[in-house]
């Protein structure tokens, strides 16, 4: 089991990388990484993604296209990934559409969060930097990745040894994000 403060410490150091080296992830780390987003916790035990890990040059390119913003200078960062995870979310099953329905919540989106949040945190304690993307070209993204047109890709997430320093968080004043028994 993880010591608490252990586990306190490595979400204190995992951050949003943004400049990877150029040497390739381990297939036995990169396998923890997916299988750490495989056993998230989903709503009802639904399971809704789909995880396409691209490590081709050719697609890694392709998709590096298709998640920055020229002209806003957003995300060229993208292409010195070595990996790319795309999630892809699935139909959830019975049980979590209809609680998501009587509740007025897509619960299959808190799902994909979960399981991004495992990728990333496994992927830090590997001593490998990600980042989560939500800006990108879907379409040019299905077509890159032949995926059917019925489906949404959520997110996006970089991974490679990061060249970025550790910084610190900053986060609003646990006064203002914390409250106990009442708002």
């Amino acid at each position: 089991m993880i010591d608490g403060k252990m586990m306190l410490e490595l979400i204190k150091n995992r951050q949003s990388d943004r400049k990877y080296s150029e040497k390739p992830i381990e297939k036995d780390k990169l396998e923890r990484i997916i299988e750490a987003g495989r056993l998230a916790p989903s709503a009802c035990n639904a399971q809704p993604w789909k995880f396409i890990i691209v490590t081709e040059p050719d697609l890694l390119r392709k998709l590096a296209e298709a998640s920055s913003a020229k002209l806003l200078g957003m995300n060229a960062f993208v292409k010195e990934a070595p990996v790319l995870l795309v999630i892809v979310r699935e139909n959830a099953n019975f049980t979590s559409r209809i609680g998501g329905n009587i509740k007025s919540k897509d619960y299959s989106l808190f799902d994909i969060g979960i399981a991004a949040e495992n990728i990333c945190l496994q992927a830090e304690s590997e001593g490998i930097g990600s980042c989560i993307l939500g800006w990108f070209d879907e379409m040019m993204v299905k077509k890159t990745l032949t995926i059917p047109r019925s489906k949404r890709v959520e997110l996006i997430i970089t991974l490679g040894y990061s060249l970025n320093a550790k910084r610190e968080k900053r986060r609003k004043l646990k006064e203002l994000t914390v409250s106990y028994n009442r708002y």
